[in-house]
């Protein structure tokens, strides 16, 4: 069964061809990241207009490079949200148009759900049930997953997600847009020096962000008061070990009280070599299967959506050509 997949849910055009849920035919992935540096931010206007811009050559660039047909398509799989609501409308538009001309059925997903099948398109993929961690530009979550269409949320952040507070504070640090990598390459040659706050939250799976952003900006004021050089290296690296001890430690609460020994890390953020480095460690030292996707599938691509599709619709979901947009889509 060959599944179409498309993405374009915030600044990344992708359209994937995936075999039975597990075989990556195509993967094209167009980056907007180029664009948006100049604003510091992605412009939801400016993520519009790209993906209409460039959305059909990726497609016809899939299908070629795949060597299928139109005919040998088998389901539409498309992002429904959440995300940027312009953006998913192109996606969302261009699928409901190729499933009515092919006669083909349809699957809307939920972002995060992609995120979490990147795992499943491993040649290892995890066993259910299993806890996962979804930590991106825009989301910071831990589900409880039970089955291909059984989610269930354990904790969240209150505020920023984590790349986001990535973004923020890479920006006090004058290190630019995005911030997720620009800290990491940083903190390369940085010590941990300073301590930041633990975070603490009324419900123990649940995180903030806002309380490390608020003492980085203390912190470069204070030394700039007292005239002193700002470390930058050191305060980006202390800064990334405060945010990824804390994901480590609520990993592991909802590991032992959930009772499973399988850990799934979803999301841009899993990049991020240290957070690779650490989780690797304690799920060793702890005896968990520790599961991730290679980079390229851990940013937003098509080919996590057309997976993910393929499971869904195997459980039963089809969607209508009604299917609309939903930028604030719940999984729950």
């Amino acid at each position: 069964m060959y599944i179409l997949g498309i993405e374009t849910s915030c600044d990344e055009t992708s359209i994937a061809i995936v075999k039975d849920g597990e075989e990556i035919i195509e993967n094209l992935i167009f980056s907007q990241i180029e664009t948006h540096k100049i604003f510091g931010g992605v412009v939801p206007e400016v993520a519009s207009r790209l993906h209409m811009e460039v959305l059909n050559k990726i497609f016809k660039l899939a299908m070629e490079k795949s060597n299928l047909s139109l005919k040998d398509i088998d389901l539409i799989s498309v992002t429904q949200g959440p995300g940027l609501v312009g953006a998913l409308w192109i996606g969302i538009t261009f699928a409901k148009t190729l499933a009515y001309a092919l006669k083909k059925p349809l699957v809307g997903v939920n972002h995060l759900v992609g995120h979490i099948f990147a795992n499943f398109l491993r040649k290892d993929p995890p066993n259910f049930p299993f806890i996962s961690l979804v930590v991106s530009g825009g989301h910071t979550e831990w589900i409880l997953v039970e089955d291909y269409d059984r989610y269930r949320l354990l904790g969240k952040t209150l505020d920023d997600a984590a790349g986001e507070a990535f973004d923020k504070v890479a920006r006090l640090l004058g290190l630019g847009y995005p911030g997720g990598p620009a800290i990491e390459k940083a903190a390369e040659k940085g010590r941990l020096i300073f301590d930041f706050p633990k975070i603490k939250c009324e419900r123990e799976l649940d995180i903030s962000f806002s309380g490390l952003k608020t003492s980085m900006l203390y912190l470069i004021k204070n030394l700039q008061k007292e005239g002193r050089e700002i470390p930058i290296n050191d305060l980006a690296f202390s800064f990334q070990y405060r945010v990824i001890e804390e994901l480590l430690e609520r990993s592991f609460i909802a590991l032992n009280k959930f009772q499973t020994s399988t850990l799934v890390l979803a999301g841009g953020v899993v990049a991020n070599k240290y957070l690779q480095k650490r989780f690797s460690e304690v799920s060793k030292r702890e005896n968990i299967k520790l599961f991730m996707p290679p980079p390229i599938l851990c940013t937003d691509n098509a080919a996590m959506i057309a997976s993910a599709g393929y499971y869904l619709y195997n459980k039963g979901k089809v969607d209508g050509l009604d299917l609309s947009a939903d930028p604030s889509l719940e999984i729950f």
